[in-house]
């Protein structure tokens, strides 16, 4: 008996080593030696360790800094993520604790009164019709995971609060590079509007000058009415700059937790310094984008799934235990001839179910086959982002030379114009078209700037937020 009690022991020991879930594979993604955008763009090797968590201290902005602080603390949908997390970290829990044996408890006292032609009387006729029922129990239970369910059910707890862990993270750097691309392009609008602020000054100047060579019948009045159109026109373009930085001042208020009623951000000059990324090799995007790894996970937690639809074909084993102490006398209840126990395992499967558990197999395992497309497409999808975002810099950057040597040249050709005319050598209308020229290079200029530090954000985001310099 002691040898059958060991080899049964070691039976289910080797069955419970095995798991019906399939070897986890991932789907297959092409995968680059190097970004094709990279070229252009020079990679930094900073000498020290930047943390994750502050890759946006690169920008040089402390009230930038100020507000990813306030953002850390009071988002909304910061705290909706967190939510969601704890909650996933709680199933996972429940889950887990399917690992190990229950324990209840019951006290139950009653008084009870069987009726007279009761079928199989107790002591026949001779029975009490009133008795009473006092019933002190526990009972311990425990599934032998002899097929495997039951640690499938915690590998794909496990897996989703992982991926849920890494949506977490995925959102807190969604919602930092949305405040630092808002911040970026509200302080683009400040220089745009002091831009718009001096050209008005000019413009002014210029159309006073305009209406005393008018009176003085020097110029018609065409053009007095070029002039004063330019105005017009130049103030119309500073109240649209201001609605759009309005849209972003409240919209960073939103992100940082505020009442946009109560939250200002005064205006100022700021000077946002462009820094260089070192965008790695294109394999490293796989360990550091949270996106990539909740997808991961997620197909993991399928995986695990379809070794739970699997071990619904085995039968379940159950070891039960009960006891406890029965007596109608409650002065007399805790004594050792009302103690009563069963102790046994229990057997339980399904024989017939109608093709139930193929069905159930079929739907995880297309559940399966859809995370590992949308794996896929993850990844794909995150190098595009670093790809548009490496064009996008080393665009911009050429773009902006092109538009300071554009700049240069509008603003020479606007004084020679303004001389021509003061010497009446020229029509208001060239000045028109050389002050018109002049600012579209000038706000194309700031423009390019802002673009350039914004698509630094989102490429920064594209490769999952900061990074660690080589040691």
């Amino acid at each position: 008996m002691r040898s059958v009690a060991v080899w049964a022991f070691a039976v289910c020991a080797a069955l419970a080593a095995c798991s019906p879930a399939p070897v986890l594979k991932l789907p297959p993604v092409p995968l680059a030696v190097a970004y094709k955008e990279a070229a252009p763009w020079t990679a930094a090797q900073p000498a020290d360790a930047l943390p994750r968590a502050a890759w946006w201290t690169l920008y040089g902005d402390a009230e930038l800094d100020g507000l990813q602080q306030r953002l850390i603390e009071h988002s909304a949908d910061l705290a909706a993520a967190l939510a969601r997390y704890q909650q996933s970290r709680a199933v996972t829990d429940q889950i887990r604790a399917a690992q190990t044996p229950t324990l209840g408890g019951s006290l139950n006292m009653q008084r009870d009164r069987q009726a007279e032609l009761r079928p199989l009387r107790v002591l026949g006729p001779l029975s009490p019709d009133r008795y009473a029922q006092n019933t002190l129990g526990v009972d311990l239970e425990y599934e032998v995971d002899v097929w495997g369910r039951v640690r499938s059910a915690v590998a794909a707890g496990v897996a989703n609060e992982r991926a849920a862990q890494a949506d977490l993270e995925s959102a807190r750097l969604a919602l930092q590079a949305q405040l630092a691309d808002s911040y970026i392009a509200l302080r683009g609008l400040d220089r745009d509007e002091a831009l718009l602020r001096d050209s008005e000054s000019a413009y002014a100047k210029a159309l006073a000058m305009t209406q005393q060579r008018h009176d003085g019948g020097i110029v018609s009045g065409l053009d007095l009415a070029r002039a004063q159109a330019q105005l017009e026109s130049l103030r119309s373009q500073r109240q649209q700059s201001q609605a759009q930085r309005a849209l972003l001042e409240h919209a960073i208020a939103a992100l940082v937790g505020e009442s946009p009623s109560n939250f200002t951000i005064a205006p100022r000059l700021a000077e946002i310094a462009l820094p260089a990324v070192p965008v790695g090799l294109p394999s490293t995007l796989l360990q550091r984008r949270a996106d990539i790894a909740a997808a991961e996970r997620r197909v993991a937690a399928a995986n695990a799934g379809l070794g739970i639809a699997r071990a619904a074909w085995f039968p379940a084993v159950t070891l039960s235990a009960l006891g406890g102490f029965q007596s109608k006398d409650i002065g007399r209840f805790i004594v050792a001839p009302n103690l009563w126990w069963a102790i046994g395992p229990t057997l339980a499967g399904a024989i017939f179910d109608g093709g139930r558990r193929d069905a159930e197999i079929v739907r995880v395992q297309g559940l399966l086959d859809e995370a590992g497309a949308k794996y896929r497409g993850t990844v794909i999808g995150a190098f595009q982002q670093v790809e548009d975002n490496l064009a996008l810099l080393a665009h911009y950057g050429a773009a902006a030379q092109s538009e300071q040597a554009a700049v240069a040249a509008s603003q020479r050709s606007l004084g020679y114009a303004m001389s021509r005319y003061r010497e009446g050598a020229a029509s208001y209308l060239e000045v028109v078209a050389s002050q018109t020229a002049t600012l579209q290079a000038q706000r194309n200029a700031l423009d390019l700037a802002t673009r350039q530090r914004r698509a630094s954000v989102q490429l920064i985001r594209a490769l999952g937020g900061g990074w660690q310099a080589p040691g």
